[in-house]
């Protein structure tokens, strides 16, 4: 065990042996840490906070009581094999959220960016890739092997079907089932989740420029009434188009999916 002198524990937590606990770490009452457990400098376990398991803390992430972060897959596959949650930096982790360990097959790593916040109730599940300053709301829920890229956010008791991948700055609203992939800067509403446009709330808080949004706009009404499948549209969305924002979209289509996607209404 290595806890940094800086370091302030309570006496009614519980730090196993192994356990690294870096510089200005703040471990609350009645909270445990697992002995295979790395918390970078400034992080923060409030009260009754569970860290288990072979799992990294980056710097300043704040814990609040309830969470437990690091604990097997709830995968019937899982036969105790070695494997990994990375937090990054800056989270804030609200009561009640869950993340688990990856699995063999899929990789062994479960990762969590930078700056990101998830709401009481959240679950992020094995294997699943989350970006930086995420957003999931109340009871918000990933299930295994999803691809979270930056900048998303997903509503209240909305769930991610297992493989999803959603594009960067893409927008769930609250109670929806997502089952397949949602592009970049898209929209997503409904209790089975449709692509409903485009998050112009989040482009334009983000300061993207006129010009590019009226691409993006262009762009999804090829997606919606183009002529072709679905990824041939976006081929040709992106020769007729030279804005950076919409060749996004046109990687993201053209990259692999397990999932297939939701298609513009």
């Amino acid at each position: 065990m290595s806890i940094d002198p800086s370091a302030q524990v309570h006496p009614s937590a519980v730090v196993e042996d192994g356990a690294v606990i870096g510089a200005d770490c703040v471990i609350g009452p009645f909270s445990i840490v697992g002995p295979e457990v790395t918390l970078a400098r400034g992080v923060v376990l409030k009260s009754h906070v569970v860290v288990t398991g072979k799992t990294e803390v980056g710097e300043e992430t704040e814990i609040f009581p309830g969470a437990c972060i690091g604990e097997i897959p709830q995968d019937l596959k899982f036969d105790g094999e070695k494997t990994r949650l990375i937090v990054g930096a800056r989270n804030r982790i609200r009561e009640g959220v869950t993340m688990n360990t990856g699995t063999k097959g899929g990789g062994g790593i479960t990762r969590v960016g930078d700056d990101c916040l998830f709401m009481t109730g959240a679950h992020v599940g094995h294997d699943t890739t989350v970006g930086n300053r995420v957003i999931l709301a109340n009871q918000a829920a990933l299930a295994g092997h999803c691809h979270v890229e930056d900048d998303v956010i997903i509503g209240g008791l909305s769930g991610i079907h297992q493989f999803v991948r959603l594009g960067r700055g893409a927008i769930i609203g609250a109670v929806t089932m997502v089952t397949s992939d949602v592009i970049p800067y898209g929209l997503v509403q409904g209790p089975r989740g449709e692509l409903d446009g485009l998050n112009l709330v989040g482009l334009k808080r983000r300061g993207v420029a006129r010009s590019d949004i009226s691409a993006l706009r262009a762009a999804l009404q090829m997606l919606r009434q183009g002529e072709g499948q679905f990824q041939e549209r976006a081929v040709r969305m992106a020769e007729e188009s030279d804005s950076a924002y919409v060749e996004e979209i046109t990687k993201f289509i053209l990259g692999e999916s397990d999932r297939g996607f939701l298609i513009p209404r």
